[in-house]
């Protein structure tokens, strides 16, 4: 079976980084395998930056991570996406980074990011060759492994480009886990392993899970409305396969958020945020933090919806309904409190009203015998007690979203409250 390779952008005109919110990890436990306990928040540009990509661009972003609160609000990651290698290996069959763009290699780059209390990653490929036509690592994922440790990389991208069999690319994914854990480093690892394999058959999430700490089902996304709710519908569509199969130690990862660019409204950056909280997923942004407004800085470093995706149950979220052009979301949390996002997926006219009765919130228990409802997004308010018998009515902006979270009375204190 052949397979095209898949190319994001053509040549390598495109910068790439990323920037994640925090992935507070152990070291390399018992199951062999980097474990995640929450989602990773890390900060990633393949899709937004149309300059040189070079080390100068990724030493500036670190110093904004810091100066700007990124670090505080928990993103912790800076990372590499395509096109930083040399065209070539080098005589010991090592990958090197392009030496015009990255002077002082890669390793001297990390060594800056851990300066600012931050962590690096980078991006490699499975097959032949990377997506953009770089060395890839198939045949040498050892010494790629090493390198990377050697490097002190602290996070690998795996794309799926240029493999040529589905055996070959599962082979590969495992190899290169196996060689991370084998360096002694503790080395997130990010696979795209499911999203080569659905055009062809049904991914084994149990075995990917064993392997990777998060993979990407779907498509890259792209600054825009159409691409975000491809994303939602996929995942909805599919949520039977694939919600159960997150938690602690691996995630599914609908790819990064596009916030703070110009493909999206406003509202439609606050759908992205909620409903990547409910889903569960690694907080990857691809944006430009020199540039970013500060309404979508604050939506990005909203430590309340940071809270919900980062909820220690580590219970992915589903959709809970649909109909009439609008959806509803759900997600259980810790303390038995629930998050729920109700989308009004209409692109034209103005808000319209959506009312629903809470016991059918959260499997019935959210709100038995009475809960306390915060509205989080669009902006933050605090609804009150609903008893389980009342019904909850949101108003919601055309492919807005609001975002709440529901506290049930028996796990309150007078102090949450007031």
């Amino acid at each position: 079976m052949d397979w095209p390779g898949r190319l994001p952008w053509a040549g390598c005109t495109g910068s790439a980084s990323c920037a994640t919110l925090t992935a507070r990890k152990s070291q390399i436990p018992a199951s062999d395998k980097v474990r995640m306990l929450v989602r990773p928040h890390r900060r990633n540009w393949p899709s937004k930056f149309h300059v040189t990509l070079c080390e100068k661009l990724f030493m500036e972003m670190a110093e904004l991570m810091v100066s700007d609160g990124w670090k505080d609000a928990g993103y912790e990651y800076l990372c590499i996406d395509d096109c930083w290698m040399a065209p070539q290996r080098d005589l010991e069959g090592r990958l090197q980074a392009d030496p015009q763009r990255f002077p002082h290699g890669i390793r001297q780059l990390a060594n800056y990011v851990h300066s600012k209390g931050l962590k690096l990653g980078i991006y490699a490929d499975v097959g032949n060759k990377t997506c953009a036509g770089f060395p890839g690592s198939f045949g040498y994922y050892d010494i790629d492994a090493q390198t990377f440790a050697d490097w002190g990389v602290d996070l690998l991208k795996f794309d799926g480009c240029y493999c040529d069999s589905l055996e070959k690319l599962a082979d590969g994914y495992k190899h290169m886990s196996l060689a991370l854990n084998r360096t002694g480093r503790s080395i997130v690892y990010s696979c795209e392993w499911p999203l080569y394999m659905w055009p062809f058959q049904k991914p084994n999430y149990t075995e990917i899970r064993q392997y990777c700490n998060h993979w990407r089902n779907f498509a890259d996304i792209d600054d825009s409305w159409k691409s975000i709710k491809s994303i939602l519908d996929w995942t909805s569509f599919n949520q039977e396969r694939i919600v159960d199969v997150a938690g602690p130690g691996g995630w599914n990862d609908p790819d990064m958020l596009v916030i703070g660019n110009f493909g999206l409204s406003w509202n439609q950056q606050v759908t992205q945020m909620a409903l990547w909280a409910i889903m569960a997923a690694p907080l990857f942004m691809s944006n430009d933090l020199r540039h970013i407004s500060p309404q979508a800085k604050a939506l990005l470093q909203d430590k309340d919806v940071i809270a919900i995706n980062q909820d220690p149950l580590g219970k992915q979220g589903y959709q809970l309904r649909q109909g009439d052009n609008f959806e509803v979301w759900e997600r259980p949390l810790s303390d038995l409190a629930w998050a729920v996002a109700m989308i009004n997926r209409q692109e034209i006219g103005g808000p319209r009203s959506y009312t629903i009765a809470v016991a059918s919130l959260g499997k019935g228990v959210a709100c038995n015998p009475a809960c306390f409802i915060t509205q989080l997004l669009p902006v933050k308010r605090k609804l009150g007690f609903y008893e389980w018998t009342s019904r909850l009515r949101s108003h919601i902006n055309p492919t807005g979203t609001v975002l709440l979270r529901l506290e049930n009375t028996m796990q309150m204190s007078i102090k949450d409250l007031l």
